[in-house]
């Protein structure tokens, strides 16, 4: 069973760790959260990234990072390989559909998942009529 790690721009990492526990209470075990704090150099956070992972003893990470080509990114980029696998846009709908298939997909299914609970999140709603 692979593990989710979020690396994204403070304080998102921890607030989607928040909303992660309110759905799904037993996730802790499986979902780590490193917040990017300004100031941080993406060495510090590739560094604090590889410790959070090593202390988990996990091989099979699925990475989730807030925006396409700004540090959180582009550091998770870093550590991706065989084992760890990045996708970038992390909204609420894609954590939740992570973590209702992490006990049973592989790294693989996982991140296919995780893409689709992104994509089918987005929703265009019909706005209220001017009456209402």
């Amino acid at each position: 069973m692979p593990n989710l790690l979020v690396i994204a721009h403070a304080p998102l990492a921890s607030a989607l760790r928040q909303v992660a526990e309110h759905t799904f209470p037993d996730c802790a075990p499986t979902l780590t959260v490193l917040d990017v704090h300004p100031g941080m150099c993406a060495d510090d956070v590739e560094t604090a990234a590889r410790a959070l992972m090593a202390a988990a003893g996990q091989p099979e990470w699925l990475v989730l990072t807030d925006v396409f080509g700004a540090t959180p990114c582009n550091c998770a980029l870093r550590l991706a390989g065989a084992q760890v696998h990045v996708l970038s846009g992390v909204s609420v709908p894609m954590l939740w559909r992570t973590l209702c298939y992490a006990s049973q997909a592989s790294l693989t299914e996982l991140a296919r998942r995780a893409v689709q609970g992104g994509v089918s999140g987005v929703v265009a709603t019909p706005s209220l009529p001017p009456d209402a």
